[in-house]
């Protein structure tokens, strides 16, 4: 699963890396290295025009953990959000709260990188998190929503896809986020695109782990009061646990 993560990126930054030619105008969020569900965060999505029809991709705000369709009330789309911070890649298309914007709501989401604690299953001691990064700004692979409450108002809220994990990953934690190379972005992000095999086979990679690097970090991340860019730093870990 991916449970936290981290961006430090600037919103300029983010139009040129996901190729976003309008500009943004919306709420600056602040660099963030201990992101947990439900916190507002970034996604890159397509918007229509109503009167042109044309799309365009936009950088947009939402919150964390997909809110379920059939909430009731802020309480209980606060609730549904904890419990669907993420969706699998096996079942994201069947599940009831995800497969309606698996098919037309697609969405990607930035990061600096992810953190994830290393299972029993593993060389590592249980519950080291380790922290798990790319080349400048990684997108997940993610869908959005949009729910409306009682009062009229609504409120978006978007979700990680993950998958098993593979290579050095699968020996810190079995899942990991879904990452799509940049020539599947504009496949991905388009909403008329809606055959459910076809959007599954995007998440296909022959190298889904290509670019990615992990290392140990200190147990501060475990804290959701802790933040700052030394939760990244790497710590030397003891004999006889080595790193890859």
């Amino acid at each position: 699963m991916c449970g936290r993560y981290a961006l430090a990126a600037e919103a300029d930054d983010m139009l040129e890396a996901f190729a976003i030619t309008t500009d943004y105008a919306g709420p600056i969020l602040p660099a963030d290295w201990n992101i947990t569900p439900t916190r507002n965060i970034y996604i890159v999505r397509e918007k229509s025009d109503r009167i042109t029809n044309q799309r365009s991709r936009e950088l947009a705000i939402v919150s964390w953990g997909l809110i379920a369709p059939w909430s009731e009330n802020p309480q209980d789309a606060l609730r549904s959000q904890s419990q669907a911070i993420n969706a699998r890649t096996e079942t994201v298309h069947e599940k009831p709260t995800f497969r309606s914007a698996f098919i037309s709501r697609r969405c990607l989401i930035p990061a600096t990188g992810y953190y994830e604690w290393a299972t029993e299953l593993g060389p590592y001691s249980p519950k080291q998190p380790f922290f798990i990064h790319g080349d400048g700004v990684i997108a997940f692979a993610g869908i959005w929503d949009r729910w409306r409450a009682p009062d009229g108002t609504y409120k978006e809220s978007a979700a990680i896809i993950t998958r098993p994990a593979v290579e050095f990953l699968a020996s810190v934690h079995h899942r990991m986020p879904t990452f799509l190379p940049q020539e599947r972005w504009g496949a991905w992000l388009d909403p008329s695109l809606n055959q459910v095999e076809e959007i599954r086979s995007l998440m296909e990679l022959a190298e889904p782990a290509r670019g990615l690097q992990a290392y140990p970090v200190s147990s501060r991340v475990n804290s959701t009061a802790n933040n700052g860019a030394d939760l990244i730093s790497p710590i030397e870990l003891g004999e006889p646990e080595t790193l890859f």
